[in-house]
């Protein structure tokens, strides 16, 4: 059984398609050759819908990731319009410590059943690798699976614990199924890049770009991480399970155990790789001010 999974005529699934690091694996993969591209999204950015215009072969789908009758009309209109199931599924959607759902400022009300944000970050890549799973067998099809997850999925984020406890749980699955390549033709892979340029900076948490001190001289770029994306779908060398981590570091794959931080000289991680300790400082403020007005509050 080979795993040299060329994506030159398969069909493509990306959710969180219409920007950043979804809409650039979306064009890389209609370049390399992919019959269909479905972008899956809320609402596409005016690049994509540039995009998407000049590539006949990359169709927009309305899609809310936290509806799991969302998801399943991905492989619906896959089968409709292209005859069968998706052959390679991209969990990409994903949110960072929103205003409507992070752990220090807890928006959401009491009546509330969950995070908004754990069930975009963490239970729709779930059950669309069910769904995958599901649908690939039904065809007796191989595919693969790719989420996109995060440094912050092995590091810790105290300004940010929502949203790397969502990533730590996406690592953890995905080497969970690794054993799916062999057992059921899935291959199930996590890429997990640094800081990357992405709307999620932009369109998220006003200044959370600047309180997190994203800057070019941190970041890859989107495209980048659709190489990445790119080569985990087709290469050999990264079966199920793995871990592919990309930063200004490069790339490596992370082992389950015992593995060293990004980069680290004389205790100094490489940049790109976590949030530097003065501005972790920063973005700790507005966290302490909140803190620090819930004390004695209720005496």
């Amino acid at each position: 059984m080979s795993w040299k999974f060329p994506v030159e005529n398969k069909i493509i699934v990306v959710t969180g398609g219409g920007s950043g690091i979804g809409l650039s694996y979306a064009l890389l993969a209609e370049k390399q050759g992919a019959k269909a591209v479905l972008v899956a999204d809320i609402s596409l950015t005016d690049e994509a819908k540039l995009a998407i215009n000049d590539h006949a072969s990359i169709e927009f789908i309305q899609c809310d990731v936290t509806k799991w009758s969302d998801l399943q009309n991905l492989i619906d209109v896959s089968v409709d319009k292209f005859g069968n199931v998706p052959d390679v599924f991209v969990a990409s959607a994903g949110v960072f410590e929103p205003p409507y759902s992070n752990f220090w400022e807890d928006p959401e009300p009491p009546e509330s059943n969950g995070y908004k944000h754990v069930d975009i970050n963490v239970n729709h890549p779930i059950k669309l690798t069910r769904l995958a799973i599901r649908a690939l067998l039904g065809k007796n099809k191989q595919g693969v699976v790719v989420i996109v997850g995060s440094i912050a999925g092995y590091s810790k984020q105290y300004p940010a614990p929502i949203y790397s406890a969502t990533k730590h749980a996406v690592v953890g699955f995905t080497r969970s199924l690794g054993s799916a390549q062999d057992l059921q033709g899935v291959k199930v892979v996590c890429v997990c890049p640094g800081i990357v340029t992405t709307p999620i900076w932009t369109t998220g948490t006003p200044g959370s770009g600047e309180r997190f001190g994203v800057n070019d001289s941190l970041a890859i770029t989107s495209e980048e991480v659709a190489e990445a994306i790119g080569d985990a779908v087709e290469l050999a060398e990264y079966p199920g399970g793995t871990i592919l981590e990309l930063s200004k570091e490069g790339r490596r794959v992370i082992p389950e155990w015992n593995i060293k931080p990004p980069g680290l000289v004389d205790g100094q991680m490489g940049k790109g790789t976590t949030v530097p300790p003065e501005v972790i400082a920063k973005a700790l403020g507005p966290i302490l001010a909140r803190t620090a007005a819930e004390k004695g509050c209720s005496e």
